[in-house]
Formats: C-alpha cells, sequence, structure tokens
C-alpha cells in the first residue's frame, strides 16, 4: 500500500506555516548556498570544518558543483502547466518533492539535538530523511521522533556486529537500510587538521576560543547537551552504544572496514526485510552486482566529495549506472544546490536525490525551522523550473529537455 508522509503545498508550505513570519535570521536566506555563510559565523571553526569539508584537494567536491554546468535546458514552451506536481514515490512512500536529507555524521554538534531537528523538518515537510550511522543520538530516539525516517549504516568489521546493528535498527522500526560502501579506510582530510577538528575530538585552547566566542553555539548547543544528556557519543555505529566523541577509542571503532564486500550485502538481504539501499556507487558493475545481490537501490555518490578525491561526478556516473541497474531505483547525492541541479539528475535517470551540507547549515542557523525553509526554497526552485520547461509531472522531465554545453565554452 502506498503512503505519503504529511503532505505540503507546493511551492513552499502549508497555508498555517505560510501567514507566520520568518525568523529574521532566516528572511535573508534566499537560497541553499546562503546557508553556508551564516553557519560559518555561528559555528566553532573546526565544527564548520569539518561539515565543509572534502579530501585532499577537493578536486571531487568541485567536480560535484562544476558538473552541473555542462549540462544547459533545452525548454518547451506554450505548454500548460496549471496543473504541475513534483510528487513522487519511492519503495511505496510517496513523497512531496525529488528530494531529501543526506546522511550527516555529528549533526547534534551543529544544532541541538541536530538529528531530530533535521529528522522532523523532513518528516514534516514530507520528504526523506537518513539518519547517519555516526549520529550522535540513538537510532531509537530519532525514529520515534520521525517516523518513516531511513538508517545509514557503516557496517562493523565482523559478520556477529553487522547482524546485531541490522536486527537493532529492524526492532526500532525501521523499513529503509542504506549501506554506506565507500569506506573501506578512512579518507585523507587534511582540511579537518587545518581548521582544527579531529578524531577523536580533543579540547585545545583554539577550540575552547571558537565556543567562547560563539556563545549561541556554546549555550544554546554544546553546553545544552552535556546538560540533558551528557557528553556525546556515537550512538549507532553498533548494536550497543559506542565510544564518546573525545575518546581515543573512536578511531579503533571506525577502522576494520577493508574486508568487507559482497557478501556480506547478500548476508543483510538474507536478515533485511525492508528496503534495502547500497550507497556510494559509481560504477556501473558495481550498480549491476548490487541488483544481483538483491538490493532496491543505489544511491550513485562520491560521499560528497570526502573520500576518492579525484572520483568522477556522481552527476557524469549517472547515465552508466542507470543502463546497468535495470529495474532497480537509482538516486544520487553530491553538488546538489539548486532546483535546476535537482531536475538536471532526475533527467539522466535519478529517481531522486539527496542533499546535505546546505541542510546541515540551515539547522545550526535556525534549527527546525531553518531546515523547513531550506526545503522550501528548493522546492520553490523546482516549482519555478518545471513551469518554464514546459512539464507538469517529473515523469516528463528527461534526456530531450537537456543539451550537453560544450567544454570550451
Amino acid at each position: 500500500m502506498t503512503s505519503i508522509l504529511p503532505s505540503v503545498t507546493v511551492p513552499g508550505s502549508s497555508p498555517a506555516e505560510a501567514s507566520r513570519p520568518l525568523p529574521r535570521a532566516l528572511q535573508r536566506m534566499l537560497s541553499l548556498d546562503d546557508f553556508e555563510a551564516a553557519a560559518r559565523r555561528r559555528l566553532p571553526r573546526p565544527i564548520f570544518g569539518y561539515i565543509a569539508g572534502a579530501a585532499e584537494d577537493n578536486q571531487s567536491l568541485r567536480s560535484n558543483r562544476e558538473a552541473f554546468g555542462r549540462y544547459a535546458f533545452a525548454p518547451r514552451v506554450l505548454v500548460d502547466v496549471s496543473r504541475r506536481s513534483q510528487q513522487t514515490e519511492l519503495f511505496g512512500r510517496r513523497y512531496a518533492s525529488p528530494f531529501g536529507i543526506a546522511p550527516m555524521g555529528i549533526s547534534a554538534l551543529s544544532t541541538y539535538r541536530g538529528d531530530i531537528v533535521l529528522a522532523r523538518a523532513a518528516r514534516a515537510q514530507g520528504v526523506p530523511a537518513i539518519l547517519s550511522g555516526t549520529s550522535l543520538i540513538p537510532l531509537e530516539d530519532v525514529i520515534r521522533e520521525a517516523p518513516g525516517t531511513w538508517f545509514q549504516a557503516y557496517l562493523p568489521g565482523d559478520p556477529q556486529r553487522i547482524d546485531a546493528l541490522v536486527e537493532r535498527a529492524r526492532r526500532a522500526g525501521f523499513e529503509t537500510l542504506v549501506l554506506t560502501v565507500d569506506i573501506p579506510v578512512s579518507a585523507n582530510r587534511e582540511n579537518n587538521v587545518r581548521t582544527g577538528f579531529s578524531t577523536p575530538l580533543k579540547p585545545s585552547l583554539r577550540l575552547a576560543w571558537d565556543g567562547v566566542t560563539r556563545p549561541r553555539w556554546l549555550a544554546g548547543t554544546f553546553l545544552r547537551t552535556l546538560l540533558k544528556h551528557g557528553m556525546p557519543h556515537f550512538e549507532n555505529s553498533f548494536a550497543t552504544r559506542g565510544a564518546p566523541i573525545v575518546s581515543a577509542s573512536v578511531l579503533r571503532d571506525f577502522s576494520a572496514r577493508d574486508h568487507l564486500n559482497w557478501e556480506h550485502v547478500a548476508r543483510i538481504r538474507r536478515q533485511w526485510p525492508g528496503a534495502l539501499i547500497i550507497k556510494g556507487i559509481l560504477h556501473p558493475q558495481d550498480a549491476a552486482l548490487a541488483r544481483s545481490h538483491g538490493a532496491d537501490g543505489v544511491i550513485v555518490s562520491n560521499h560528497g566529495g570526502r573520500q576518492l578525491d579525484g572520483a568522477i561526478s556522481p552527476l557524469r556516473a549517472l547515465p552508466g549506472v542507470v543502463a546497468a541497474a535495470g529495474d532497480m531505483t537509482v538516486m544520487m547525492d553530491s553538488g546538489i544546490r539548486r532546483g535546476s541541479d535537482v531536475l538536471k539528475a532526475l533527467a539522466l535517470g535519478a529517481r531522486h536525490v539527496f542533499v546535505g551540507r546546505p541542510f546541515n547549515y540551515a539547522a545550526a542557523v535556525g534549527g527546525e525551522a531553518g531546515v523547513a525553509h531550506a526545503i522550501g526554497l528548493l522546492r520553490a526552485e523546482i516549482d519555478r523550473n518545471m513551469a518554464m520547461l514546459g512539464i507538469n509531472t517529473l515523469r516528463e522531465m528527461d534526456a530531450g529537455l537537456l543539451a550537453r554545453e560544450s567544454l570550451a565554452d
């Protein structure tokens, strides 16, 4: 049976929400990019650096954005677009828009109870959110606050721990499991080191100064968390509670993944009754393997440029993956900042896309209201672009409405 999350009036919000004035800090946010500068001012430098940074020379990070500029729209005109809708369906659920919130680790350091903030806003706005396996709030708390949230797992190193984590997610009530498979070893994130972020998080004079000079974050996020919930732990890496963020054992907890292979996916498929998604696919052959091992879908992703620097951008990889995926659902993340980006990805074969950093910034700037505003901005852009492209449904968004731009231009 198809179900739909709480509906939202396109292009913005419900009538009651539309009549409610935006907080002053959000009135200046006119696009997703606007949240980044505001979050930079609000967050301590190490925390902002962790979110914004990528791997090594940031080649993949830049390529993710540049890829969208290689395609231009070829719109149709004099089409009656008065009945346009951006609703879409995934795995038996209908969503209000073709985008969702990507999994982001330690988002509870960006804003108070950040994982719940993101999941609640997504549910209220009728889009999916994926809870990160490196989150600092127990998955049971998040699914209780926002039923329908997806869970993303970084697989532990041995089968018994894998089985226990999968069973924990099932018992909690998650119906969609996302396996992120592009992190056999930790990436070389020099950007984190340069901004003062480390794993484990090490108290320092620099970190203390950053906190003192950002009193809203210090009081509203960090101290509030300590007083109400104690030192944050990695809550969802295993079936049991993980290490605190300041513990030296954190590094050990995130190692021992370099031996994982497709047999582990097959094992999970036998155990997991819901939708199974493989995230981190860039090569067509891996899409075919995911299909043959029982995956219901894949997310074409290079981890937002945070893993292998120089990896192909997901938008460029998308057509080849779609061709190899057969009837499997193909989704995409990395680099999406505008409604036009969403529609270009759909034209190249994606059924849905996920956006990460901008929603994290929005949560840091305005909490749940900030995330809702960011969702509304992206939704409104999609609505306007659909009208100007001459389409009423997302099914009409295909490669015939795109033209490949010459790199010489």
